[in-house]
């Protein structure tokens, strides 16, 4: 399944090293993460995306600049199936920016996208009434009930002013938990540590967090 980072920032920081990082991550990964990849960042108040078709660690980050916040997303694709750019990750919609990383089977919800993340995100936002936090529990709840197993259902979602992180699995509890390294400067959430690091925490299963923006 896929791979996630998120990271916010109180002062701009060059995104080719953490790209580096990750990428690292994806390519070590026990479950292959190289269906393409993409990314939003966030520069003089406006966002921009990037997705390229080829894994991650092929690519060339010297290109990317400095950002305050970065959303990543290397694609692990179901069944090897749907490989695209356009199925890559991020999602966005002029609000909200979405990953994913999971897999659901017998899900019995009806709901437009291209992939099943597309679906979920598409999904969730039914239920926004101006709380995008309250949307997330109350979608990812019946998602839950009314699908017949879920290996994993992990999510990061981004608005303006913070970003919240939803993590659920069933299995495999060491592939499938998050991880965040949180300080006054700097928020970042992975799907692994990065390599050779320490003060990383983990993320519960089954638990929304809410990352307010520094």
């Amino acid at each position: 399944m896929c791979r996630l980072l998120y990271i916010n920032s109180k002062k701009e920081f060059l995104m080719q090293e953490f790209l580096q990082k990750f990428a690292v991550i994806a390519k070590e990964s026990r479950e292959y993460q190289g269906h393409g990849w993409g990314c939003s960042f966030l520069k003089n108040g406006v966002w921009g995306h990037y997705k390229n078709v080829n894994p991650i660690w092929e690519d060339d980050f010297s290109l990317f600049g400095k950002t305050s916040r970065l959303i990543v997303h290397a694609r692990s694709a179901f069944r090897d199936e749907g490989i695209i750019v356009e199925n890559n990750m991020p999602f966005h919609d002029g609000r909200y920016i979405f990953i994913f990383n999971g897999e659901l089977r017998g899900v019995k919800i009806k709901e437009e996208g291209r992939i099943g993340a597309e679906k979920i995100f598409n999904y969730i936002k039914r239920f926004d009434k101006n709380n995008i936090k309250d949307a997330i529990l109350k979608g990812t709840e019946i998602i839950i009930k009314k699908s017949s197993y879920i290996r994993a259902m992990n999510i990061i979602l981004n608005d303006e002013n913070s970003a919240y992180v939803f993590s659920y699995f069933n299995e495999d509890v060491d592939y499938f938990t998050l991880h965040s390294k949180i300080n006054d400067d700097m928020a970042v959430v992975c799907s692994e540590p990065f390599r050779g690091e320490t003060d990383w925490n983990k993320i519960s299963n089954n638990s929304l967090t809410e990352l307010k923006c520094l």
